[in-house]
């Protein structure tokens, strides 16, 4: 099966090194849509070159020195071979509608430009849709971020579904839906974070919950001061990543439920803190849980246990006890979260409930419960080593279940 990528970003950029590394796919076709410097070679160039992560070559060979994985260069068929991998470069169409899939025989897309996230606008929408990959061949799309609707009045498509690899990509019925979600990579962390607890607990132990991500600067941030466009109301935007830690959003409250169903009934907050790193970023999460007595209540042993038995099984969580930094994670493969073990911690305390403010007159007035809250850590590659290698999984498994 041949493999298309819409968009040579971030993700897209490292998705290909991802796939021309695994050589799952038998060609894989990229659109960039638009002409790129001087031509093919400056694709190559491109491609072959990371500020983040280094060389191609270091990447699928751990060359120190340089060495030619990039040949067959090809400005008029617009072709390369990457690591023995075909890979043919489309310059033409920016609207999905407009790419040619179908003539290059491409079943399935990984949409990575972040431009088309609504599931629900129409293949024909002018200024392209997530949709208009369909109506140009492709039979299922995988798109690199979380689903927003745009009419809050709809609904999610019966023929859309969000999943996070190891979590819920059982949900994925290659006969019903066409559009998949991979969420986001704070999504991805937070779900291994998360599932762990819940399976151990259960949703109904589950008080409240919030997190902070300390996120990595991604490419929708300025490297100058700038005016900001007409309209634009959160002004923090367009400061300079360079100096500034900059408080921003994140859609993981939103996209847990959809992963991780009990969340629909536990109170939630999720906010972000972007800071001057290239990658590499971290989540602080916060639970506060029922517990059954004072005498016995939640410690960090416990909560640290459950992780690492969970780690035990699965291929994307990992437990450690080391102090890490952020740069420690930068390519670590498939962890969709580091858990820092020894930043673990839990209190508990009790929770005075006046019932009578809640117009419970029979019995006693004031109601005791033993609450622990309890703190989490755990690093997350926001790039390559978390979120594109997941993808990478999530890619070839339903390549597989298209077959």
């Amino acid at each position: 099966m041949k493999l298309g990528i819409n968009g040579l970003g971030r993700i897209g950029k490292l998705s290909l090194w991802h796939h021309v590394s695994r050589k799952h796919f038998s060609e894989i076709v990229v659109n960039v849509g638009r002409q790129v410097g001087t031509g093919i070679q400056d694709i190559a160039s491109s491609i072959d070159r990371d500020s983040s992560y280094g060389r191609l070559g270091m990447y699928l060979h751990g060359c120190k020195e340089e060495c030619q994985v990039i040949e067959n260069l090809n400005e008029a068929a617009g072709t390369m071979t990457i690591n023995g991998v075909p890979v043919k470069i489309l310059r033409e169409a920016r609207n999905p509608a407009d790419i040619g899939w179908k003539e290059n025989g491409v079943r399935l897309v990984v949409d990575t430009t972040g431009a088309f996230t609504d599931p629900t606008a129409d293949a024909d929408t002018p200024k392209g849709a997530l949709r208009g990959h369909v109506q140009a061949g492709a039979e299922k799309v995988l798109l690199s971020a979380p689903f927003k609707i745009k009419n809050k009045g709809l609904e999610m498509p019966a023929d859309a579904v969000t999943t996070v690899m190891g979590i819920n990509d059982g949900d994925f019925n290659p006969s019903r839906h066409t559009l998949v979600s991979a969420a986001s990579c704070t999504t991805t962390c937070l779900s291994f974070m998360i599932k762990p607890l819940l399976d151990h607990f259960g949703a109904d132990r589950f008080l409240s919950a919030s997190m902070v991500t300390v996120h990595a600067a991604t490419g929708s941030q300025q490297v100058l001061d700038r005016l900001p466009n007409a309209g634009a109301t959160d002004l923090r935007k367009n400061r300079s990543i360079f100096n500034n830690i900059i408080l921003t959003t994140t859609g993981a409250a939103k996209a847990l439920p959809l992963v991780i169903p009990e969340m629909k009934s536990i109170g939630f907050i999720a906010e972000s803190v972007r800071i001057p790193t290239n990658t590499g970023s971290l989540i602080v999460l916060v639970l506060n849980l029922q517990d059954e007595s004072m005498e016995t209540p939640t410690k960090r042993q416990l909560v640290n246990s459950i992780y690492q038995d969970y780690a035990k099984n699965s291929p994307y969580l990992k437990y450690s006890d080391e102090q890490h930094v952020s740069t420690d994670i930068i390519g670590s493969p498939f962890a969709a979260a580091l858990i820092e073990g020894s930043e673990t911690h839990t209190r508990t305390g009790s929770l005075k409930v006046n019932l009578s403010k809640l117009g419970c007159n029979i019995g006693p007035k004031m109601l005791e419960v033993p609450v622990t809250q309890a703190v989490v850590y755990a690093w997350y590659d926001n790039e390559l080593g978390s979120y594109t290698n997941m993808l990478g999984d999530r890619t070839v498994s339903m390549a597989e279940q298209m077959i």
